[in-house]
């Protein structure tokens, strides 16, 4: 059974039976279950009990998901997983554009939903073994993983959890180039070695962040067909 140090999920839907059956699949793998019946409801409840992964419906009265998620990012970045009746490759990326972290078509098993929360909820976590000092890429760009921080011109920008785990795999492989699968086995889990469309959207936001000129990047580098490439900026540092 759950325990307090259990990691606390919020499932957002308007069917009454849909969260009972992730409640019970969800707290028999050991975890703490909160619900929230509309968009309104979800924003207060993630502000107020701070969830470790929001499991959001996109089709609900009112206020949909989309704008569910939109109300959420603006002061969370807790991760999120959308959950449809859709299966249409635009409302997927859609939701992934708008800041979503996953993407679950109903109907899916009890398997298929746990192990999508367990992933989001461990791509929250960077990796124990982190880079102790904080690292300065040149007079434009610093980062310490430590304290969550990445500083661009002067400025505190926000990452989302998995934008922190990918920028801490390219980093910590700086000069060197990452295929895509192992990106994606590393930053997502294995079982998404194969959605290279997470990764070219998690980089853009990387770049949108981070770059001078997202046409010209100077710190993610494409090594196109094979993977990405930090700037090694230990022997020859990115040039604002």
């Amino acid at each position: 059974m759950p325990s307090e140090d259990s990691k606390l999920i919020l499932v957002v839907d308007d069917e009454p039976r849909m969260i009972n059956f992730i409640r019970m699949n969800l707290e028999l793998e050991n975890f703490r279950v909160v619900s929230a019946e509309n968009g309104l409801d979800a924003v207060r409840k993630v502000r107020e009990m701070l969830p470790d992964a929001v499991l959001l419906d996109v089709m609900m009265p009112e206020m949909d998901g989309f704008e569910t998620l939109k109300a959420i990012r603006e002061e969370s970045t807790v991760p999120v997983i959308m959950l449809t009746a859709k299966s249409e490759e635009d409302d997927k990326v859609k939701g992934l554009e708008l800041g979503a972290d996953d993407y679950v078509t109903k109907p899916f098993s009890p398997r298929e939903l746990v192990t999508r929360v367990k992933a989001v909820v461990r791509r929250a976590e960077l990796p124990a073994q982190v880079e102790k000092a904080p690292i300065k890429v040149d007079e434009r760009l610093s980062i310490d993983f430590n304290r969550r921080e990445v500083i661009v011109e002067g400025k505190t920008i926000k990452l989302r959890p998995t934008e922190w785990r990918l920028l801490y795999h390219l980093v910590q492989n700086a000069g060197w180039v990452v295929p895509h699968e192992t990106l994606l086995s590393k930053v997502w889990g294995w079982e998404y070695r194969d959605e290279t469309q997470y990764l070219r959207l998690y980089i853009t936001y990387l770049r949108q962040k981070i770059e001078k000129d997202m046409a010209n990047p100077k710190y993610i580098l494409t090594e196109r067909g094979i993977g990405y490439r930090f700037v090694d900026f230990k022997k020859n540092p990115a040039t604002p």
